[in-house]
């Protein structure tokens, strides 16, 4: 016999959510919050294709990382420094201005181009 998948039931969903919440630690939404700002910064730089261009959306994406970085895990500054650069070079050719704090993780002058694929936690 073949059961139908049925939907769960309001109760059951606040149930899933309630034991989502007891387990997620704030440093875990802080790193994807942090994440998602920076594919947001790149494809608004256009490191994902034409189309999407938009240096003062990149500009407050990459500034509201930098925010956040500073309560990231410890383990995964490397990456996001990494990626913080490369949105910073990819930002100044497009012709952006930073601001004064990014000077503070400015990239080598040999450092290499943005990727086309943006960093993730737990990623590479």
């Amino acid at each position: 016999m073949h059961d139908e998948m049925r939907e769960p039931t309001e109760e059951e969903l606040q149930a899933a959510f309630e034991e989502q919440m007891r387990n997620i630690r704030v440093e875990d939404v802080i790193l994807q919050t942090v994440a998602t700002l920076v594919n947001l910064a790149g494809r608004r730089l256009g490191l994902a294709g034409e189309g999407e261009k938009d240096t003062e959306q990149a500009q407050l994406a990459i500034d509201s990382a930098r925010a956040l970085v500073p309560f990231c895990p410890e383990d995964q500054m490397p990456p996001i420094k990494q990626a913080m650069s490369q949105l910073q070079i990819a930002f100044a050719k497009e012709g952006g201005v930073p601001k004064a704090e990014v000077q503070d993780n400015t990239p080598p002058e040999d450092a290499e181009p943005p990727p086309s694929r943006i960093w993730t936690p737990g990623g590479s």
